[in-house]
C-alpha cells in the first residue's frame, strides 16, 4: 500500500541515502557534498529559530511510503520548490528530484508523486509545475511524456558552481553593491 507525506525531520538520513541512490545511477555520486543535517536545515530550518525572519524552509520534500506484509519503507520523494514566472505572473513548482527505488518502480509511486505536486499547482494556482531530466535517460523520459510533459528544447539550463561561482562573485561591476537580502 502507498502511503504519500510530507517529509519529516527524522526521514532525512533516508532521504540523503535516495538522493546518493539517484546521484549514483545519474553517475554523478561524486558530486554528492550534502548531508542529513544539510538537508534538514534546508527543508526544516533550525531547532530554534532566533528570528521567525532570519530563516525559513527554501525547499520541501515529499514521502512516499510502501507498507507489505506490516512493514512500511521510504520508497521515493519528490524534492521541490517554488519558482516564478514573471511572464505568467505567479509561482509554479520547480521539482528538483523525483526518485523510486529500482525495487518499488512499476507500483505508481513516482505517478503518485507528480499528481500530488501537480494537485497542490490547481490548488494553490500555480502557473506551471517543471523539472529537468537528463538527455540519456529515456526510461525517464518516456513516463514523463506519458503524463503530458513535454520536453523544453528550445530552453538550455546554464549553471555556475565552484571556482566559476567564486570568480563571478569576484567580479567588479559598475553598480553599487547593495547588501545581501536576508
Amino acid at each position: 500500500m502507498l502511503t504519500l507525506r510530507p517529509a519529516r525531520r527524522d526521514d532525512c538520513h533516508a532521504l540523503l541515502e535516495l538522493i546518493r541512490e539517484l546521484a549514483d545511477y545519474e553517475k554523478l555520486l561524486d558530486q554528492v557534498d550534502a548531508t542529513a543535517s544539510s538537508l534538514e536545515a534546508a527543508l526544516f530550518g533550525p531547532l530554534v529559530q532566533p528570528q521567525a525572519d532570519e530563516f525559513s524552509a527554501k525547499v520541501f520534500a515529499d514521502v512516499a511510503e510502501w507498507t507489505e506484509s506490516s512493514s512500511t519503507t521510504i520508497a521515493g520523494f519528490a524534492l521541490w520548490f517554488y519558482n516564478y514566472s514573471t511572464f505568467r505572473g505567479r509561482h509554479g513548482i520547480y521539482l528538483e528530484d523525483l526518485y523510486v527505488r529500482p525495487t518499488r518502480r512499476g507500483r505508481g509511486i513516482g505517478k503518485a508523486l507528480l499528481v500530488n505536486l501537480a494537485s497542490r499547482c490547481v490548488k494553490e494556482n500555480l502557473a506551471r509545475l517543471e523539472w529537468s531530466v537528463l538527455d540519456w535517460n529515456t526510461p525517464a523520459r518516456k513516463f514523463y511524456e506519458s503524463l503530458g510533459a513535454q520536453g523544453l528544447t528550445e530552453w538550455m539550463p546554464h549553471r555556475v558552481t565552484g571556482d566559476a561561482l567564486k570568480s563571478l562573485a569576484a567580479q567588479e561591476t559598475p553598480a553599487t553593491r547593495a547588501p545581501p537580502r536576508p
